[in-house]
């Protein structure tokens, strides 16, 4: 499994932290409608393998569906038997990388170091994530792309929005990690269709 073809889609990672189980389904269905089809369930949400299941079952090969802020082998072996395709993680840890490519699931690693990045991907990280993105910046963005392999995706995660997608996507950014941005616990669905088509007219315009 790939993530380039999900990012050529829509390069956004919707990350619903703090999403209930009881509303993923109308908030994941009201993300695919305005074209986001990759769907973050951060581990400190309540009851988040629940709602990782519901939008597995829901949405199947429509979406993308995942996990993040995972920091532990086990946790690994949870999501994967929740229906999850995509492990993301807050920190670097080359070992989280093998046990989710052992179960077949994309790996987005966070990194915030040159030495970080180039053990996340000799340890099969498929994409990396860029994180606390506040403290860096486009221009570090830029620079770590001049260093890192030809093709690596990277993508900004921590205060992104319509704002400043397109600085970070003129800087190289292959996709981008949206939170509150797009969801926080409390929106409506047709908020969060609201914040959806913002950002999709961010990315138009960048």
């Amino acid at each position: 499994m790939s993530l380039a073809p999900w990012l050529d889609a829509c390069p956004v990672v919707a990350i619903l932290r703090g999403i209930r189980p009881e509303e993923a389904e109308t908030v994941g269905a009201a993300l695919l409608a305005e074209g986001l089809t990759i769907l973050e369930v951060p581990l400190n949400s309540p009851n988040p393998l629940d709602s990782i299941r519901r939008l597995h079952a829901a949405f199947g090969e429509r979406a993308l569906v995942g996990a993040g802020t995972v920091t532990s082998e086990d946790e690994v072996a949870a999501i994967a038997r929740a229906g999850a395709r995509l492990m993301v993680t807050p920190h670097c840890d080359p070992a989280l990388v093998l046990a989710a490519r052992a179960r077949g699931m994309v790996a987005c690693p966070g990194f915030f170091t040159p030495g970080e990045a180039f053990a996340l991907l000799a340890a099969g990280a498929d994409a990396l994530k860029l994180f606390p993105a506040e403290a860096a910046s486009p221009a570090v963005l830029r620079a770590l792309l001049a260093v890192l392999p030809k093709g690596t995706a990277v993508l900004p995660v921590g205060g992104i929005g319509a704002d400043n997608i397109p600085a970070w996507k003129a800087a190289g950014a292959a996709g981008f990690g949206v939170g509150s941005s797009l969801y926080k616990p409390g929106d409506t669905a047709a908020t969060v269709s609201e914040k959806a088509r913002a950002l999709r007219r961010s990315l138009v315009a960048s």
